[in-house]
């Protein structure tokens, strides 16, 4: 990793999502040794971290829940704030242009959910110019049932699919380790 041109996007590590009915634990600390390695790992080569928070008027996303803020145990450390109020970190946030005046041109892109909002600002960055390293295992989502067949998805199925989608198209796949070698 070159710490010159290299930021890590922290996305929506936040305590909004443990108010939501779908909020499982289960894989919460996989996820946390995963993503505070990852950052701790870029602090520690001078990379800058992007924190970025969702805000919403849906309750727990809201500005008026208080819970639009960090989880309590993420590490504090991060060059800059950016709040979305759409699915990717890049419309309406000033992301890009933050990015660009400090030569950075690869992302790695980490956070939760998965498949929503990591996705879509992945296909973002990838579509505008960005190198992408997409660390699933510094990822959390939840299992989903599709509402037409009632199948439920794993957390797990949902990851390997997008990963799937994304894969030398979008992003390389890379594990923590990979993307701060």
């Amino acid at each position: 990793m070159s710490n010159s041109n290299t930021a890590v996007l922290s996305i929506d590590v936040q305590q909004s999502f443990p108010a939501r009915d779908y909020w499982r634990e289960d894989d919460v600390p996989a996820f946390r040794e995963r993503i505070t390695t990852l950052i701790d790992g870029a602090t520690k080569k001078g990379c800058p971290v992007v924190r970025i928070l969702h805000e919403d008027g849906d309750g727990a996303f809201s500005r008026a829940s208080g819970l639009v803020k960090p989880l309590d145990w993420m590490p504090p450390t991060h060059a800059v704030e950016f709040v979305k109020h759409v699915h990717n970190a890049f419309t309406d946030t000033g992301l890009d242009r933050w990015l660009r005046t400090r030569g950075i041109r690869k992302l790695i892109v980490a956070g939760i959910r998965t498949e929503q909002c990591c996705e879509t600002t992945t296909r973002v960055a990838s579509d505008l110019g960005y190198d992408v390293d997409f660390v699933g295992e510094a990822m959390l989502t939840f299992p989903m049932t599709d509402p037409r067949s009632g199948r439920q998805f794993s957390a797990a199925e949902i990851r390997e699919r997008t990963e799937l989608v994304l894969r030398d198209r979008f992003a390389r796949i890379a594990t923590v380790e990979e993307a701060l070698g």
